[in-house]
This record gives C-alpha cells, sequence and structure tokens, in this order.
C-alpha cells in the first residue's frame, strides 16, 4: 500500500504531484472512495461534518481530499461492513485506486479498522493508495499520544503501526498546537515522530519516507 499522511489533505502543487505520482494517472481518471469513520469518534464532528466530507462541498476544507475532482466517488463506512459481510464490500475496495480518510478520533479509527476486517486486507493491496488528513494519517502510525485521544472508550493512545513513526497535525492551527506543544508530545511519544502543518505531507513507498511540504514541520527522534 502507498501512503500520503497529511494534516489537512492536498492543500497545493507539491502534494497534488505526490498525489498523482502515487496513483500512476490524473485524479479525473481515478477511483475514490471516502472513510468518514474517524469523525463518529470525536466530539467535534458529527452529521453535519460528516455531510461535508461526503458531498464534498466546494468551498469547505473538504475540497482537499473528496473534492478534488475524482473520477468516481463513493462512501466506505467501517462500522457498517461487519454486519453485512465480506463478500460485499471486499470488491468495492479491490476495485478503487484510493482511500480518502477523514480525520476525527484516530483510535476509534483503528478500532473500526480492525473490527470491520480493512486492517488485515490492506496488506494485499499494494497498489491502494491510502490518503489520511488528520486521524486518517494518523491511524497509520504506533501511537498518537495521550494528547489526541478523545474517544472515551479508547484504551490507550496505540494504533497499527503501519510506520514506524507518529505525526502531530495541524501545526501552528490551533492556539494548541504550537511547536512547544508538539516538542511536549513528542517527549511522551519517546520514538520518531513528525509534527506538520497544513501545507505538508508525509509519502510512504515500499518504507521509504519522503517529506512533502510547501510549509512548516519538524522531524524527532
Amino acid at each position: 500500500m502507498k501512503l500520503l499522511l497529511t494534516s489537512g489533505g492536498v492543500t497545493n502543487p507539491s502534494i497534488h504531484t505526490a498525489l498523482r505520482q502515487l496513483l500512476g494517472k490524473p485524479v479525473a481518471e481515478s477511483r475514490a472512495l471516502c472513510i468518514p469513520t474517524a469523525q463518529w469518534g470525536h466530539p467535534m464532528c458529527g452529521p453535519a461534518s460528516v455531510r461535508g466530507l461526503v458531498a464534498a462541498d466546494p468551498g469547505s476544507d473538504w475540497r482537499y481530499l473528496s473534492g478534488l475532482g475524482w473520477g468516481s466517488l463513493g462512501v466506505l463506512e467501517l462500522t457498517a461492513l461487519p454486519s453485512i459481510g465480506a463478500q460485499r464490500w471486499v470488491p468495492w475496495v479491490r476495485e478503487t485506486d484510493v482511500l480518502l480518510v477523514d480525520g476525527g478520533d484516530a483510535t476509534y479509527l483503528c478500532h473500526w479498522m480492525r473490527e470491520s476486517g480493512l486492517a488485515d486486507l490492506l496488506p494485499s493491496l499494494p497498489d491502494l493508495v491510502w490518503v489520511g488528513v488528520s486521524a486518517g494519517s494518523m491511524v497509520m502510525t504506533p501511537r498518537i499520544g495521550a494528547y489526541f485521544v478523545e474517544w472515551a472508550s479508547a484504551p490507550d493512545d496505540r494504533t497499527l503501526g503501519v510506520v514506524d513513526f507518529s505525526i502531530f497535525p495541524h501545526l501552528n492551527l490551533f492556539p494548541t498546537n504550537t511547536p512547544a506543544d508538539a516538542q511536549r508530545w513528542a517527549a511522551d511519544i519517546g520514538g520518531p515522530a513528525y509534527a506538520i502543518d497544513e501545507q505538508t505531507a508525509i509519502k510512504v513507498v515500499d518504507g521509504a519516507v519522503d517529506v512533502v511540504s510547501e510549509g512548516q514541520w519538524t522531524r524527532f527522534g
């Protein structure tokens, strides 16, 4: 699987070029499924924000994810998958080019990736592109830090560990996401980590990590 781990989506030409390289074809010719699941685990998200992602509102921040002009766009809600059976949903994933995974709570998303079976399926899809925003990126890391856990039922801050580094998103976007906050968070993580802003992405292909940025980022560890 090819990863494009972002804080705010495909927000600038450099990240868009990286996405095009991962897809191997234009966005307008690519099939996408968006995953809103992480939103349900975060208190600041809900029906209106999920609708925004699905509708790809052109005037919203979702223009950087679901609103990029995909050839086709569908929705994959992970909480529904266990009740409909793999024989239905696995072909949907196998036939798509890219999964667009929105933010919310990464521990909630991790839970449902495991419960649905998607986490087990992904290693068999080497050509699939995963584009994460915020929690949609953080879920691929080993830990997100207690700082970012909002889901009350989360057992801890551990996530899938597909990559060996952690991510502090939205650098300088919020008053509580300053470089100093990121440094304290990184000290608690205790392993390799990146703090990235809305103009930065981390591309991972076959274990090779490449930071794509027109903004600000810092590596820790």
